[in-house]
C-alpha cells in the first residue's frame, strides 16, 4: 500500500465534480450546513480525532479512487484551506465521508448508517505530552484570532447595512415584486409536480485567508441556463432569490439553495437542476459575466431603481465602499492568522502520530469502499 502523505495542488474539474463548501467564515460566527448537505445518504464516515491526524489527505485518497472510478462526487472544502478537504459525496454510491472535528449537525439520523472513525488511536501521547502547554497556548490564540475575525467579517456587515441604505431607499419595490413574478411563470410555469422537495443548503464560495474563493463556474458549467443577477447593495438580489426558493418549493421543484458567505441569513445562487438553470447574485466578490449562449443578465438596479442613484450619492457611497473593503482586508487578516496558528498545532500533532495505524484505517476504508463499487 502506497505510504499516507500529504496531496496538494489543484482539484480537476470535470463534469462529474462539483466543489462547494459547507462550513463558513461568516459575520455570523462558523456557520455549518452539514445537516443538509449530508443527508439522505446510505453509508456516511466519520472521522474523529485531533488535526494533523491526515483525515484530509484520506478524504482526498479516496477521491482520487472514486473518481478513477468515474463516479459523480462533490468535493466539500476547508474555508480555512481550500486546498484541503472537509468532506466528500458519491452521489451515485449514496456514500460520503466527512471530518466530524470541523463539522456540525451529524446525527445517527443523517444517513442509514453512520460509522464514526476515530483518528485519535494514531497518537503517541508519550511523544505529545511534552507539547500540551504549547498546544495550549496556540488553541487560545486560534480562538481569538477566529473572534476576531468574526467581529471583523460583523463589523464588515455593518458597514454592508449602511451601504444598502442608500439604495434600498431610491428602490421601487413594486417593480421588484413584478419582476420576482415574471420570473417565476417563465423558469416554472409547465415544471410543477406534486413531489415534495427538501432544500438542499450549501455554500458555492468563503471567505478564506486568501480572500473570498467561490466554486460557481464549475457547479454552473453544465446548465443551459445561466441567470447572472446584476444591481447593487439593496436591490433586492437575495430577496429575488427567496421568493423563487419557495415558488420553487410550493411547485415542486428541485432546488439547490446556496447561502451568502458573509451573511448566511442572505442567499447568493439558487440552482434547479431539473430546469437546468442557475440564477445567481453575479457581483463583487464573486462577479461574472455572460460568455455563451443561454447566459443572460437581470438587472436590478436597472430595472427597478430611481435612475440617478449611484451619481446623487456618489462621494457618500465611495466614502462606504472603502471603509468595507479596509473592514474585510482587517477580518481576513486575523483569519490569516487563525490558519498560521492551527497549522503550528497540526504539526505538533503530526509529529506524534503513527501513521501505519492511519494507513490501517485507510485500507480498511477503502476495502469497504470498494465493496461497494463492485457491480
Amino acid at each position: 500500500m502506497t505510504t499516507l502523505r500529504k496531496r496538494k495542488g489543484v482539484f480537476r474539474l470535470t463534469p462529474k465534480s462539483f466543489h462547494y463548501f459547507v462550513r463558513g467564515n461568516t459575520a455570523r460566527g462558523a456557520h455549518f450546513l452539514h445537516a443538509s448537505a449530508f443527508q439522505g445518504l446510505n453509508r456516511l464516515y466519520v472521522l474523529t480525532g485531533p488535526p494533523g491526524t491526515g483525515k484530509s489527505t484520506l478524504i482526498r485518497g479516496l477521491a482520487d479512487r472514486l473518481a478513477e472510478q468515474g463516479q459523480q462526487l462533490e468535493y466539500f472544502h476547508s474555508p480555512l484551506r481550500p486546498d484541503e478537504l472537509d468532506g466528500l459525496i458519491a452521489t451515485g454510491l449514496k456514500f460520503g465521508v466527512v471530518d466530524g472535528r470541523v463539522s456540525e449537525g451529524i446525527t445517527d439520523q443523517i444517513a442509514q448508517v453512520v460509522i464514526p472513525v476515530d483518528f485519535g488511536d494514531a497518537i503517541d501521547q508519550s511523544l505529545l505530552s511534552r507539547h500540551l502547554e504549547t498546544i495550549q497556548s496556540l488553541e487560545e490564540k486560534l480562538a481569538v484570532a477566529y473572534a476576531n475575525a468574526y467581529e471583523g467579517y460583523h463589523a464588515a456587515l455593518r458597514i454592508h447595512d449602511e451601504w444598502e441604505r442608500y439604495y434600498i431607499d431610491s428602490m421601487d419595490f413594486e417593480k421588484a415584486d413584478a419582476i420576482a413574478r415574471q420570473l417565476i411563470g417563465r423558469l416554472f410555469e409547465g415544471h410543477e409536480n406534486e413531489t415534495p422537495v427538501v432544500r438542499r443548503r450549501l455554500f458555492f464560495g468563503a471567505a478564506t485567508p486568501k480572500g473570498a474563493v467561490d466554486f460557481i463556474p464549475g457547479l454552473t458549467a453544465s446548465l443551459q441556463r445561466r441567470i447572472f443577477i446584476k444591481g447593487r447593495p439593496g436591490s433586492g438580489k437575495s430577496t429575488l432569490l427567496k421568493k423563487l426558493a419557495d415558488a420553487a418549493e410550493k411547485k415542486g421543484i428541485d432546488i439547490r439553495v446556496f447561502h451568502c458567505g458573509l451573511d448566511p441569513n442572505s442567499l447568493d445562487m439558487l440552482i434547479f437542476p431539473d430546469l437546468s438553470t442557475a440564477i445567481f447574485d453575479s457581483t463583487a466578490p464573486h462577479e461574472y459575466f455572460p460568455d455563451r449562449d443561454g447566459d443572460e443578465i437581470l438587472d436590478m438596479y436597472a430595472l427597478a431603481m430611481t435612475p440617478g442613484t449611484d451619481e446623487n450619492y456618489a462621494a457618500e457611497l465611495a466614502a462606504i465602499q472603502a471603509r468595507y473593503g479596509a473592514q474585510m482586508q482587517e477580518a481576513t487578516a486575523f483569519l490569516t492568522a487563525a490558519e498560521q496558528f492551527d497549522a503550528q498545532i497540526k504539526s505538533i500533532y503530526a509529529s506524534a502520530v503513527d501513521f501505519s495505524v492511519i494507513e490501517t484505517v485507510q485500507a480498511r476504508l477503502q476495502a469497504e469502499l470498494d465493496n461497494l463499487l463492485e457491480p
